[in-house]
Parts: structure tokens; C-alpha cells; sequence
């Protein structure tokens, strides 16, 4: 069960957080979420850590949280704690995170994303969120990286965006073809980690603060 989340020690000030759950599309389970909480929390106090890279395996990025678990009554308290610390682990991270992203990032999936400082994808990659027509989105996320025009617009419709799309909105920093992006993924990993850790982490906290400045205040959704 331990194996659905892998993290890679630190070397050159460069630690790798894995989703590994390809036949699940990658799905966030709330022990995926907490095993990803528990990573979070450990890097975030490891001095060896300048920058996180999150990734996952197969050929989907993320395709949201684990739908089964909502239909299970006697796993609701557990979820919703689950879900919670996970929103607090990666939006108050102190570390920069950085997002490798390959294939679909859909609902809980396009949340991880946009929820890391930066994010390279793959050609091929979509953002979606499909929850939106039984749910909430997060608005306060896609406000902080792209503006409130469009926070409204991916808070209020379905639109599939393309990995162009997403970095014509700047939700993506880089587009590369998919063999390219382990590499390029690493090359941008390298840049972050080559500035001075305390100077990274003054410029995340203060991205951290003025993201809580959005609408909704504190995390607001």
C-alpha cells in the first residue's frame, strides 16, 4: 500500500515526490493524499531540500480524487480530514514544487498542478475539471496564477484546455514533447535549486501569503 507514493531522498538539493497508481489513472485515494501529506511534512523540515518535483507514473498525471470513496458512508470524516491536510500541506509547503506533468490533470489532478509554484507539461497534456457538474473548484488558485477573467471562466464551465492553452493562460511555464520532459523537468528543478535555499523560501512564503489574499481569504475556495 506504501508503494503509491515514492519519495526520492535529496541529492543537490533536489527531492522527487511520485504518484504511483497508474491502473487508478493516478487517482488520489485518501491514503494517497495522506502518504503525499506525510512526504510533504518530512521534506518541508529536511535542510538538504531546496525544491520538490512532483510527478507520478503512467501515462495519466492525475485524474482527481478516488470517486469510489464518496460512495462509501463510513469513510466520509476520514476523507474530508484526508483532503484537507492535503490542500494545507501543498499550498503551505515552503519549499518551491514543481509539477511534471503528463497526460490528463483533471479536477483533484488540475488542483495538484496549479497548487505547485511551477509546471512543465508534455505535449498531450489536457486540464480539466470535470467536477464542476457536481461540485466546487478552487478559485482562489487559478486567481493567484492567472487573474480573476481567467479564474471565472475555469470556475464557471468544463473547458478542456490543451498544455498550449494552459500556458497561453500562464497556468503552464513550459511545453515540451513528452520524451523531452524528464529532462527538461530536471533542467528546470536544477535552476530553482542553484539559487540560495533562504532566498527560495522568503520568495514562497511570500507567494504563500499573498495567494491567501485572494478571494475568500485563508484558502478560500
Amino acid at each position: 500500500m506504501d508503494n503509491l507514493v515514492s519519495v526520492t531522498p535529496p541529492e543537490a538539493g533536489i527531492a522527487r515526490i511520485t504518484i504511483d497508481r497508474p491502473d487508478k489513472r493516478n487517482a488520489l485515494s485518501i491514503r494517497v493524499r495522506d502518504l503525499m501529506s506525510d512526504a510533504l511534512d518530512s521534506l518541508a523540515a529536511d535542510e538538504e531540500v531546496s525544491v520538490v518535483v512532483v510527478d507520478s507514473t503512467g501515462p495519466v498525471f492525475c485524474a482527481g480524487f478516488d470517486l469510489q470513496e464518496f460512495e462509501d458512508e463510513s469513510v466520509q470524516d476520514e476523507l474530508w480530514k484526508s483532503s484537507d491536510r492535503w490542500h494545507e500541506a501543498l499550498r503551505s509547503h515552503p519549499n518551491p514544487l514543481v509539477a511534471s506533468i503528463q497526460g490528463p490533470a483533471h479536477a483533484g489532478g488540475f488542483d495538484l498542478a496549479t497548487m505547485c509554484d511551477l509546471r512543465i507539461a508534455a505535449r498531450g497534456s489536457t486540464f480539466k475539471r470535470p467536477e464542476l457538474t457536481w461540485g466546487i473548484g478552487i478559485y482562489s488558485i487559478i486567481a493567484d496564477l492567472a487573474g480573476g477573467a481567467v479564474a471565472r471562466e475555469l470556475s464557471m464551465t468544463q473547458r478542456e484546455l490543451s498544455a498550449e492553452d494552459a500556458q497561453g493562460m500562464r497556468l503552464v511555464n513550459r511545453v515540451v514533447e513528452s520524451d523531452e520532459l524528464a529532462d527538461a523537468t530536471m533542467e528546470l528543478a536544477q535552476s530553482v535549486a542553484s539559487c540560495d535555499r533562504g532566498a527560495l523560501r522568503h520568495a514562497k512564503a511570500m507567494a504563500i501569503e499573498r495567494a491567501k489574499k485572494q478571494p475568500g481569504g485563508e484558502w478560500g475556495w
